[in-house]
């Protein structure tokens, strides 16, 4: 790496096993109520449409977010200042005021849900848990309580029934405490960091902590393939809007690398047409697949 300012720290390998045949396995250490960990998604997207076939990506709860217990009115107030900025900032809503009107009572039972729903599968929990921010960031819904964990469980497609049946089961806890283990082992003490692993476990992986440009992390995927891995073309718009559902008019933007214009300038061509509809948000504009 030759930006300094990444601030990668290398160290030794950590037994990880690569799925799908893939080369490259990616660690995201996140916390579902973080701005900061939402605000990395257009990045993500990216990365999965330009390298996914060369990845696989392992969400791993960090439990960052659990000390909101400790003075909780100065704690709420504090983290809905953070929000608003980081929205304001990546284009990413979330609205702060969601701290002040209904704040999170449980982060615990959050985190628990989204270990549940993965035990349905890796893609539905994938897309549990990009429904839950969208519950969360978008509609100021509480994602601690149990009846919006059970509406983002339909709204997936999971097997409700199983679902709050693992929520409360030892298979849930124990995924969760492997996810705090694995933090600690890896001395990740700030999120959102991502860890990169190839295939060889001989060798060290690379930690990048906090948000950087997209060709850092793009930089990283090319030189632990060395062998000039092909960066495949974004598809047609309508196919990512129909792939992914909701989507920001910056996630959008990063992906096609177009301007925030640009692209809600076609998303609007689309309102009009039907195939999408606008979501109200607090900061910046999502869009809602609707054919």
């Amino acid at each position: 790496m030759t930006n300094q300012e990444a601030q990668e720290t290398k160290y030794a390998s950590y037994p990880c096993h690569l799925n799908d045949n893939k080369s490259i396995e990616i660690y995201m250490f996140f916390d579902p109520l973080s701005a900061e960990c939402w605000a990395l998604e257009p990045i993500l997207k990216k990365l999965t449409v330009e390298y996914g076939k060369y990845f696989t990506l392992k969400h791993v709860l960090s439990g960052k977010i659990a000390t909101l217990n400790l003075d909780r009115k100065q704690k709420f107030e504090s983290i809905a200042e953070l929000w608003d900025k980081t929205a304001c900032r990546s284009g990413m809503s979330c609205d702060g005021s969601l701290w002040l009107e209904n704040p999170i009572s449980s982060p615990y039972l959050a985190s628990i849900a989204i270990k549940a729903a993965e035990l349905q599968g890796r893609r539905l929990g994938i897309r549990f848990l990009r429904k839950l921010r969208e519950m969360l960031f978008l509609e100021k819904q509480n994602i601690s309580t149990l009846e919006v964990l059970q509406a983002c469980a339909e709204k997936v497609g999971l097997d409700v029934a199983e679902f709050l049946s693992d929520i409360h089961s030892n298979s849930a806890a124990k995924a969760f405490q492997c996810d705090l283990k694995i933090t600690s082992e890896m001395e990740v003490t700030e999120i959102p960091t991502l860890v990169f692993f190839n295939e060889n476990i001989e060798d060290e992986g690379i930690k990048i902590t906090g948000s950087y440009p997209y060709e850092i992390y793009e930089q990283i995927i090319r030189e632990m393939l060395q062998d000039s891995p092909i960066r495949e073309t974004p598809p047609p718009l309508e196919t990512f809007l129909k792939h992914y559902h909701v989507v920001a008019s910056k996630e959008v933007a990063v992906v096609y690398n177009k301007s925030i214009q640009e692209v809600e300038k076609e998303l609007k061509k689309l309102q009009l047409k039907q195939v999408v509809e606008k979501i109200p948000a607090k900061h910046g504009t999502f869009w809602r697949y609707i054919q």
